[in-house]
């Protein structure tokens, strides 16, 4: 039992060093994307499979957290696509589908709520600050059944005191102070 303690207390710190190298590395990805000029654009689009991305000029919120993802070698597509058709009935019916479509299944942010929820951490949702850090993946209802997902960076607000967001919302991939503009429904890590 010693000896198992001893190991924990040696290993958390490597453990936390790794997560932060991680976070670091999908902040950066994250921000990287704001030098590309991206068109909002929702439309389905049919898509390599795995690895699949919409044409590099266009894309909405979702696809900002996952080309992040995908700039550190993980694969939302393939990873959101294998979790639905393993637990399709897990996952919202929002949209009348009756089997996964791994074509945009992982752009659509209540899908990714529920892998985030089954294959991440989930975050606590709060009105502080200090509770959302770099890495974090940070869900929003805009109202009218609408949602809205972005990725929490390692840039600081001119106040200094919450982290930046880089989302796309209408206006391209971003870098923006808008952490509290709308209501927060969902707070995550996801690590692979």
């Amino acid at each position: 039992m010693k000896l198992l303690r001893l190991l924990l207390v040696l290993l958390l710190p490597v453990t936390s060093f790794a997560q932060t190298i991680f976070t670091e590395r999908l902040s950066n990805a994250a921000l990287e994307l704001t030098k590309q000029s991206v068109t909002y654009s929702s439309g389905y689009c049919i898509i390599p499979y795995p690895n699949g991305d919409v044409p590099a000029n266009k894309g909405v919120c979702s696809d900002v957290v996952i080309r992040a993802y995908r700039k550190l070698g993980i694969d939302l597509q393939r990873e959101v696509h294998e979790d639905m058709a393993a637990n399709f009935k897990l996952y919202p019916k929002n949209w009348g589908l009756t089997a996964p479509d791994k074509n945009i299944d992982h752009r659509r942010v209540p899908n990714l709520m529920v892998f985030f929820t089954r294959h991440g951490k989930i975050r606590p949702v709060t009105q502080n600050a200090k509770d959302y850090l770099p890495g974090d993946i940070v869900c929003w209802n805009l109202g009218g059944g609408i949602t809205h997902i972005g990725l929490v960076v390692n840039k600081k607000s001119a106040d200094g005191t919450r982290y930046l967001i880089v989302h796309n919302i209408g206006g391209g991939q971003i870098l923006a102070d808008c952490l509290f503009d709308f209501k927060i429904i969902g707070h995550y890590t996801f690590e692979k």
